[in-house]
């Protein structure tokens, strides 16, 4: 407490010498007025300490400067003979927006300054080996090649696959859209989309599929014949199942010879747990007497006369065109193709069947994509899109999808 008492009376102390020393100045009433004056265009060439500007007291007082010590002051400015600007500038503090920038070590060799006035103005080179970054496009495909190669490669060990060469057939479409109207606007987003995600998860399709069910060691015309018997035996049956049954047919060498002299109950236990395995059983029986006997034991070239095949469907003639004979007559639209078209708003308007869904798709989606559109949207329905209970959430449309649904969050329990 006594601490606290002497240091209050010591600034009380303060406060009342300060105002005995105003006191005195209203007192005198006297106003110290420069004896001259000095302008801010000469003020460079003739600095002046203050002490000369006040001048000395007046008269009646008969003293000097009582306000001010001209000794001390102009020592600390006139230091070593330097000016008083000088002096004044070294020893004021310098605010942020004073403090001058820090010179960098090395200079970027691309960038060139340029002082014009006050304002410093960046050059900057244009790199020229920008072609060359590694960030380009041609440049990534490039890393991914080997990788791409190598995963073709173990397929091809694991079921002799053969790459595909397709054949434009300029007579089926008459109109290659120039400038694709599609009913959807974001409709190739999606696509890139749905390829990124078939690249990183593979399917069913890509290792089962139709494609992969013909023995790669059989002559042309026995593959093309097992590349149909893999169509029909695939509707409304899992890859997996088809596959299994495609591999108990080829123990028995599958050709149509071998087919047509196969008791009836002896394909159907083989075509079993394959979907309505009796009815195909006998359309596949009916199928080998009408290929022995008008296309030598080969498959017809053209849609419209593997449609009039039993048991072979539309969906089942043009990609059989595109696996068998290599040529692109239409979009195979499946059961994945029609709902994914659906959800993603690839449609003028809801279709119920799967006919009508290609022909909606065949009228705006450029010919160029029909080859691919089924294999994608088959192994993407397979993984993500799957018919009950997608998976929205891992979907790389689910911002742009028009019929994403919001992830469900888990429900809190409630404190009974």
């Amino acid at each position: 407490m006594k601490a606290r008492s002497s240091e209050f009376m010591l600034n009380m102390a303060k406060n009342v010498k300060k105002l005995t020393l105003a006191n005195k100045l209203a007192k005198r009433g006297e106003v110290i007025k420069p004896t001259e004056i000095i302008s801010r265009q000469n003020r460079a060439d003739n600095v002046r300490d203050i002490e000369d500007l006040v001048g000395v007291s007046s008269p009646a007082s008969g003293t000097s400067s009582i306000y001010f010590s001209p000794i001390q002051t102009r020592k600390q400015r006139h230091i070593n003979g330097k000016s008083l600007q000088k002096i004044n500038s070294k020893m004021e503090l310098q605010s942020p927006s004073r403090v001058p920038p820090k010179k960098n070590k090395k200079e970027d060799p691309m960038v060139t300054k340029i002082e014009i006035g006050s304002v410093t103005v960046l050059k900057c080179k244009v790199v020229p080996e920008a072609a060359a970054s590694p960030i380009r496009i041609e440049n990534i495909k490039k890393e991914l090649e080997p990788e791409i190669k190598q995963e073709l490669n173990t397929l091809e060990n694991q079921g002799g696959l053969k790459p595909i060469k397709i054949e434009l057939d300029p007579t089926v479409h008459e109109h290659l859209y120039e400038e694709v109207e599609a009913p959807h606007p974001l409709w190739y987003n999606h696509l890139e989309n749905i390829r990124l995600m078939r690249i990183s998860r593979s399917a069913p399709v890509d290792t089962m599929g139709c494609h992969r069910c013909a023995d790669p060691k059989a002559d042309a015309k026995t593959q093309r014949f097992q590349n149909l018997v893999a169509l029909m035996l695939s509707s409304q049956t899992k890859d997996q199942t088809t596959y299994e049954a495609m591999n108990r047919l080829k123990d028995q060498t599958l050709t149509p010879l071998k087919i047509k002299e196969m008791p009836v109950t002896e394909l159907e236990s083989l075509l079993h747990p394959v979907s309505f395995y009796k009815n195909k059983a006998k359309y596949l029986k009916q199928t080998v007497e009408i290929l022995m006997e008008k296309y030598d034991s080969d498959i017809p070239d053209n849609p419209k006369e593997l449609v009039a095949l039993p048991g072979v469907g539309p969906k089942m003639a043009h990609i059989c065109m595109a696996v068998a004979w290599n040529k692109i007559t239409g979009i195979g639209v499946d059961v994945h193709v029609h709902r994914l078209s659906n959800r993603l708003g690839w449609l003028p308007k809801a279709t119920k069947e799967p006919e009508q869904t290609r022909s909606a798709l065949e009228k705006w989606l450029p010919f160029s994509l029909w080859s691919e559109v089924n294999h994608l949207f088959v192994g993407f329905g397979q993984t993500i899109c799957t018919p009950v209970n997608p998976k929205c959430g891992e979907c790389l449309n689910k911002d742009i999808c028009p019929s994403a649904s919001a992830e469900t969050k888990p429900k809190k329990k409630r404190d009974r």
